[in-house]
């Protein structure tokens, strides 16, 4: 999401750190540049200017002009400063003393409410008993759309069939929730295309009725600054204890994440990063500043790494490689591991000084490879994969076909599976398979 962002500021501060010494005007050039980075990226223009405004302050003192290392310093200022524009820390739900703890999502309609909700379950899902209702009774179909989503995490979905007013709805799944010992409901309320009283009447009913304890206002990040402006008028209205930015995997600029902080004054707690169900993530302030200043977001990595790869698994495969006995099986699994982490692009830009060589042509990581990669082993029998050295010209054909892709392209792919296999029985005589193991999960 913050890639335009990110270039843009790289490109200031390269400016600023290649120099020994910082005049106040090179501060102020640099400055006018980072604002029109900001603006550019659809960042509130008043968030822009008390950032802008704050960094001359404090850039134009002694500490910086007189540092050895003006340029590090001013990157340390705007890095500390996006942190608390962020939000300072990351914020946890309240879950209160109420059993079941009732978390009610608003929002419009379109911004990814029901995706989030089943999303929010299946995160929530491994510390507690989390359970499903929809009180969307307009959308033709929103309450099949929960409960086949919902299917697909194993969650309990509340279904109504014939009640149709939403506050009785919300109440009656409080009571089966907390008949059945489900420790949290989430609730999937209706959206409209744009706030109007008979919605905001109806969210305060059932705020009233099922005192929720939480409001999370699910805002759209590819709106910019109306999913800023939308958020604002739902709290001054209903209240939100929080917002969850939805499709931030998208094109989107990433002025809303930037600006609803300060504007709205309420935390940004999760994030959508995907489609897929697992795609949902602890908003972390000073691990986005890293990502949009380039340094990287080594912690996040790991994470998604040990969510991704079984311990077990790995411990086979450290094995295998030992013994010289990786195949392309256990190639192809490793690469099913890796998509799992997440689009590539976000994976390898978490790993700190990447987004230079992202930046430089022909660098840029292709996810298609790793497609056409799968196909072809997928198109190879067992026994190929298990020994590749069986696979002579008229086998290669048929992969060719079976996968859609040239002879050209199975010769690569095993030439490259055997150097892979030279490097990592290296690496093993060498006695650094641990080192191995710990930077690259294949």
């Amino acid at each position: 999401m913050f890639e335009s962002l990110s270039k843009k500021l790289e490109d200031v501060f390269r400016k600023i750190k290649g120099r020994g010494l910082l005049k106040e005007e090179d501060i102020n050039a640099a400055l006018k540049e980072i604002r029109m980075a900001l603006l550019e990226a659809d960042v509130n223009f008043k968030v822009v200017k008390d950032f802008i405004d704050d960094i001359h302050v404090r850039s134009v003192g002694r500490e910086v002009l007189e540092s050895i290392t003006p340029g590090q310093q001013i990157v340390k200022i705007v890095h500390e400063r996006l942190i608390q524009l962020l939000g300072g820390s990351s914020t946890h739900i309240k879950f209160g003393s109420r059993i079941p703890s009732v978390l009610m999502l608003v929002g419009l309609q379109g911004c990814g409410k029901t995706t989030t909700a089943v999303k929010l379950a299946n995160f929530l899902s491994k510390d507690k008993k989390v359970y499903l209702v929809s009180a969307d009774v307009y959308r033709p179909a929103a309450v099949e759309q929960l409960e086949v989503l919902g299917r697909t995490i194993k969650a309990s979905v509340f279904l109504h069939r014939e009640e149709k007013n939403p506050v009785n709805i919300c109440a009656q799944a409080v009571e089966q929730a907390r008949r059945e010992g489900y420790e949290v409901l989430i609730i999937d309320t209706a959206g409209r295309l744009h706030i109007d009283n008979e919605m905001m009447e109806e969210l305060s009913k059932i705020k009233e009725k099922v005192n929720p304890a939480e409001i999370l206002y699910v805002a759209d990040a590819m709106t910019g600054q109306d999913a800023v402006n939308v958020g604002a008028k739902f709290n001054d209205l209903i209240g939100i204890d929080g917002v969850i930015m939805s499709k931030m995997d998208g094109d989107a600029r990433g002025g809303a994440a930037l600006s609803l902080k300060a504007v709205i004054g309420k935390p940004i707690k999760f994030i959508g990063i995907g489609e897929k169900v697992e795609a949902i993530e602890i908003f972390h302030p000073e691990r986005i500043a890293s990502r949009i200043l380039g340094m990287g977001d080594i912690l996040s990595l790991v994470e998604k790494a040990q969510a991704s790869f079984d311990e077990k698994e790995a411990m086979q495969l450290q094995r295998k490689i030992k013994k010289n006995e990786f195949t392309l099986e256990d190639f192809r699994n490793q690469i099913k591991q890796i998509k799992k982490m997440g689009h590539l692009n976000d994976v390898i830009g978490m790993i700190p000084g990447m987004n230079k060589v992202k930046n430089l042509q022909n660098a840029q990581p292709d996810e298609q490879e790793l497609v056409k990669t799968a196909a072809i082993i997928d198109s190879m029998t067992r026994k190929e994969r298990l020994n590749y050295q069986i696979i002579d010209g008229r086998r290669r054909k048929r992969i060719a076909l079976g996968s859609g892709t040239s002879v050209q392209d199975v010769n690569r792919l095993l030439n490259n599976f055997v150097q892979m296999r030279k490097m990592m029985s290296s690496f093993s005589k060498k006695g650094s398979m641990k080192s191995l193991m710990r930077n690259f999960p294949f």
